[in-house]
């Protein structure tokens, strides 16, 4: 070794250089403590996660995306909400809502790798013909941007930019989506079998016993009520929230001084001028496709029987053949086939190079050979095509005067809700509103998640008025059409309840502690005798529960109390004619069951579905493959140190997409 280090030789030297550097990074990451910590304590960035590139570059050189703590707690908020859970769930709604957005953060981390990202004018199509159409652009005509701020606002808490923003993800999470699993098939025989087993009806009847009615006969004493609520006071220290009562005055455009600013002609010029670019239209081509696909590293075989299907396609489109009806049935593009093959206006670079050599060679009303690409064969139809131009002044200027009305309006309201609340600290808000010619409205005690009258969105004003002391100085802020100006009056502390008036809550959640041991007694009893008396009948009338009977019912159908056959009830399915069910819980009723009679479907039943059941079964299969996908990047990021967290995670598990 020694001998090799006092050789004259520049390369031996810059390796051994490097080895040496690597290994004292190495020594500093293990032994420095807290550094790369996974776990370390919440810093003042307000960041529940970052995510980056994993391994040693990605610590060092990576970009990281950070996951506020605002964003999981909204996510949670609303999770909790839609799915009217107590709140006493919301750490593990938190936990849940950090795991989805972590993901997702990954996913869009693999997408930008992957070239997926989403344009402005992919964006603009999305919300032309996707599903924000019918709201956006009802019968083709755009509902302009009053609106359209006012729609993403109503109906998603946020701003334009934010649910932009939102949007473009979206659209790449399913581009990659639709990369990692175009390729799934499912063979005749699977489907033929998961028909029968979807079509499979059942007649039952079923004994049931109700939570509501099972609470009813859980009847503490006073004493046990006031020793369970001693047993549980951190539960109910904050039982009552904290409130405030807050004055606020509101204005909006049409209050300003001098009224809603006007925009002039030389105004809109320079607008136009000064954003050119986005009214430079590309060469743009409209077409459909039939995608037949072969998965990546597929055999000579395969390969050859995908081109032979296109092909036939192909020829049976040349006869006469229906594209869009022989895209919806044969295409392997989840994302258009139900569309009939619909991709809509294409940029001409934005696809890959021989799908968009093809696209822009052919003609309206032309239909290109079959066409070999990363994916496998497609066939193209041209529905129209644009040629690059630049928008006209005249033709856009409808588009620009409504965006610099807004600017104009969005800083004229600034600087007067500025003044405002300046005014309002050395004169008082009920003078500073009187000079105004404004009305001052005092609300009463709200909590931190009230409604605000007369504000079209209090959100911000109470998440503010809720961050500052009582009597703080007077404070402007934003109200999704407009401005107000507030002060904090007063402030009732979160604090514990009285036992006398909270004894109903009480009550309530000391029968919810004791119901699912109650309700897993009287299941277990009922189970029990009806199979030792072989009938559910006589063993339900014994115990007072009523006993109901189901008609013929499919997997995909509803049952009174029972619910979706595909949920708990879905065990009908696998029991014989006669044969008695164990407990089942499905919700807040218990059940036992007795099945009747049993339908499998006819083979002609079958074929009918056939093309249903496959689409369904592709889309299952697909959905597994993405779950597996994800599984495996989860663990190769959280492995790689690619994900930290602000605070320690208590088995972070997998959780849904979505939000």
């Amino acid at each position: 070794m020694i001998r090799i280090l006092q050789q004259d030789n520049r390369l031996i030297k810059i390796i051994f250089a490097v080895i040496i550097t690597v290994a004292c990074v190495t020594m500093v990451i293990t032994l420095v403590p807290g550094i790369f910590d996974n776990t370390g304590d919440s810093g003042p960035n307000g960041n529940y996660a970052t995510v980056r590139e994993p391994g040693i570059f990605g610590r060092f050189a990576g970009d990281s995306v950070p996951i506020k703590e605002t964003d999981v707690e909204q996510l949670a908020q609303r999770q909790l909400q839609q799915q009217h859970l107590p709140d006493f769930l919301m750490p593990y709604m938190t936990q849940r809502a950090g795991q989805v957005l972590v993901q997702r953060a990954i996913l869009k981390h693999e997408a930008d790798k992957m070239k997926l990202q989403v344009s402005d004018e992919d964006l603009r199509r999305e919300l032309e013909t996707g599903p924000f159409a019918q709201y956006l652009f009802p019968n083709g005509q755009y509902i302009g941007d009053d609106g359209y701020m006012n729609f993403v606002q109503s109906n998603f808490q946020t701003n334009r930019s934010d649910f932009e923003s939102k949007v473009k993800s979206d659209m790449e999470l399913t581009r990659l989506q639709a990369l990692i699993t175009g390729g799934v098939t499912v063979s005749d025989a699977a489907v033929r079998e998961a028909y029968r087993v979807q079509g499979t009806k059942v007649k039952f009847d079923y004994a049931v016993i109700s939570s509501d009615d099972l609470s009813k006969t859980i009847n503490p004493s006073d004493t046990q009520l006031q020793a369970f609520f001693k047993a549980n006071q951190t539960r109910y220290a904050t039982a009552i929230p904290e409130t405030r009562k807050i004055q606020y005055v509101a204005f909006d455009a049409s209050n300003l001084p001098g009224g809603k600013p006007q925009i002039t002609d030389a105004e809109v010029q320079a607008y136009y001028k000064q954003h050119e670019d986005e009214y430079k239209v590309q060469d743009q081509v409209k077409v459909r496709h039939i995608l037949i696909a072969v998965p990546q590293g597929a055999d000579s075989k395969t390969d050859a029987a995908a081109k032979a299907k296109a092909e036939d396609l192909l020829k049976q489109i040349k006869n006469g053949g229906n594209f869009a009806a022989l895209a919806e049935k044969n295409s392997d593009d989840p994302g258009s086939k139900t569309q009939g093959g619909e991709l809509g206006w294409l940029d001409r670079g934005k696809t890959v190079p021989e799908f968009d050599k093809a696209a822009f060679s052919l003609a309206p009303g032309q239909t290109s050979d079959v066409i070999k690409t990363q994916f496998g064969y497609h066939i193209l139809q041209v529905e129209d095509k644009k040629t690059a131009h630049e928008r006209p002044l005249e033709e856009v200027k409808a588009e620009i005067v409504p965006i610099l009305e807004q600017q104009k309006a969005g800083t004229a309201e600034q600087n007067f809700a500025t003044q405002l609340a300046a005014d309002a600290k050395k004169n008082g808000l009920e003078k500073a509103a009187a000079a105004k010619g404004l009305h001052i409205v005092t609300t009463d005690y709200l909590t931190k998640d009230g409604l605000i009258p007369g504000l079209a969105d209090g959100s911000a004003l109470l998440t503010q008025a809720f961050s500052v002391d009582k009597g703080a100085a007077p404070a402007a802020v934003s109200t999704g059409n407009g401005f107000a100006v507030f002060q904090v009056q007063d402030v009732k502390a979160a604090h514990a309840p009285d036992f006398a008036e909270y004894k109903q809550h009480i009550l309530d959640d000391y029968r919810e502690q004791q119901l699912p041991q109650l309700m897993n007694a009287q299941l277990t009893k009922l189970d029990d005798r009806a199979k030792v008396l072989n009938d559910l009948k006589k063993a339900a009338a014994e115990m007072n529960i009523p006993v109901k009977s189901s008609d013929f019912v499919s997997k995909d159908g509803q049952v009174p109390d029972l619910g979706a056959m595909s949920g708990p009830g879905a065990v009908a399915f696998s029991l014989p004619k006669g044969a008695i069910s164990g407990p089942i819980n499905a919700g807040r009723v218990g059940v036992v069951l007795a099945v009747l009679d049993k339908q499998e479907p006819s083979a002609e039943e079958i074929a009918k579905n056939f093309d249903k059941t496959r689409t369904q079964l592709i889309g299952e299969r697909q959905d597994e493959i993405f779950r597996v996908y994800m599984g495996n990047l989860m663990e190769r990021y959280e492995k790689g140190g690619a994900v930290r967290y602000a605070k320690k995670q208590a088995e972070p598990g997998q959780a849904p997409i979505g939000g």
